[in-house]
């Protein structure tokens, strides 16, 4: 029998969108090599391959490491130095050379998606590598131009959040005016080649410059009282979509605002020094757990609303020999020998960190089922808190994902309203497990519609 073409339309829209919500393409690690007891690098293809991360960013260009990868359909983030930059930018054959070198005996086997010339140039002080940054990246551009690897690949560079002079609040978001023309000529390549901006934001280091607990549960995605943006009446309710958002700003500013955002480096140590304020199990696992579910949610920031910025976590392993406090070597989300130093929901297995459960006696079952569901006038900002809240504390958020039985509506108020459900009936079902900073109630009546069934208590 013939598939009728709407049918078809139907089926390939759903392929797509399992597709989406499999390849989560926008979650990314960072691959640091400081270190003198890193795995194989076949080990570490196979241990990305059995995640549901999507691309790694190497700081140099390891050829055992891009060659390891091929076929594998991850993509790769490959860096010229900052050393490199100075001939770069006097030699277009030492573009040629370096291109040749790095990227043609790759690729496309090798999945390499973007070549980020030096790292944190800008606000390294150094005025030379500053002025010769731009014609390094039009030089490796050029190089290849001539490659022709299809304009697929990209070139951009990484800088540091200290680019800019204002944050807070986000719609004030402003670069440094001592860069001026500087990253005016960035920018411009930036928007002429379609490549991205690509940025550092640590909520962790704007935690340690203000360590109270408001700050700490702001920046982990913790149900707080957020923080209010007068100029757009936005009420940010995490620290990552504020830092984000002020890019986004700064860029609006100097007239690039449909310049791609990326974020290159984020993440949280797991442990430091006794002197050292935030590091910890806790608060590392919340922070890239409740960062993935954000990103998974797909809502975007609320700039730049419906599609997740493309997101490095720092980092993929320790590097042992990296100098400085304790923290600077305990970013890993994966030890040496493969194991997870803690669970943030990236294994295909089990894309939700698993959450221990303690054997109790079972309870009489109630005579009628309750559901946990926001009250009424919650702004969105708080729900978007709540559905990454409660998508990082171990529940099975897939079903709210594209292609879940309960994307539609893709709305905040109808995946956080699911979400904040499932964390209730996952916990004791207690009255304060439905609080949510007194944003939810209970329910006797059953929120669920259509395929999207909502658990209870006695389902």
């Amino acid at each position: 029998m013939a598939v009728r073409p709407y049918t078809f339309a139907l089926i390939l829209l759903s392929l797509l969108q399992a597709n989406i919500a499999n390849s989560q393409s926008f979650i990314g690690v960072n691959y640091g090599q400081v270190a003198d007891n890193l795995p194989p690098p076949s080990a570490t293809a196979k241990l990305l391959q059995s995640t549901s991360i999507q691309k790694v960013r190497l700081y140099g260009s390891d050829p055992a490491l891009i060659k390891a990868l091929a076929n594998t359909g991850i993509g790769i983030v490959i860096g010229a130095s900052n050393g490199d930059i100075p001939s770069l930018a006097s030699d277009p054959n030492f573009a040629k050379n370096w291109v040749n070198t790095n990227v043609v005996p790759f690729y496309p086997a090798s999945k390499i998606i973007l070549i980020t010339v030096g790292n944190e140039v800008l606000t390294s002080g150094d005025q030379n590598l500053m002025t010769k940054l731009l014609p390094a990246m039009q030089n490796v551009q050029n190089a290849l131009n001539a490659a022709s690897p299809g304009g697929e690949i990209k070139v951009s560079t990484v800088h540091s959040m200290a680019i800019l002079k204002q944050s807070e609040p986000p719609s004030t978001g402003s670069f440094d005016p001592s860069y001026g023309d500087l990253m005016k000529g960035l920018l411009g390549f930036n928007n002429a080649t379609g490549s991205p901006f690509a940025i550092n934001p640590y909520p962790y280091f704007a935690y340690r410059s203000d360590p109270r607990p408001e700050t700490l549960a702001f920046c982990l995605f913790q149900p707080n009282a957020g923080r209010f943006d007068a100029n757009t009446k936005i009420k940010y309710m995490n620290m990552f979509d504020a830092q984000v958002d002020a890019v986004h700003s700064a860029l609006s500013s100097l007239g690039f605002k449909n310049v791609e955002i990326v974020v290159a480096e984020t993440g949280w140590p797991y442990k430091g020094d006794s002197n050292e304020v935030g590091p910890s199990i806790e608060n590392a696992k919340a922070y890239n757990g409740n960062l993935i579910a954000h990103l998974r949610s797909v809502v975007g920031t609320p700039l730049m609303p419906g599609k997740s910025v493309d997101t490095y976590l720092f980092a993929l392993y320790d590097e042992d020999l990296k100098p400085g406090p304790g923290s600077e070597r305990s970013f890993g989300l994966f030890k040496p020998d493969l194991t997870m130093t803690y669970d943030v929901g990236l294994s295909k297995s089990s894309q939700t960190p698993s959450t221990p459960k303690t054997p109790v006696t079972p309870s009489p079952v109630p005579n009628k089922a309750t559901w946990c569901v926001p009250k009424a006038g919650v702004s969105d900002a708080q729900l978007q808190a709540n559905l990454d809240y409660a998508c990082g504390r171990g529940i099975d958020c897939s079903p709210i994902q594209p292609g879940g039985a309960c994307f539609e509506p893709n709305t905040v108020s109808s995946h956080a309203a699911y979400a904040m459900n499932l964390l209730y009936q996952n916990s004791d079902r207690n009255p304060w497990n439905c609080d949510f900073s007194q944003t939810a109630t209970l329910s006797s009546k059953n929120p669920s519609y259509n395929a999207c069934k909502y658990p209870s208590e006695s389902a």
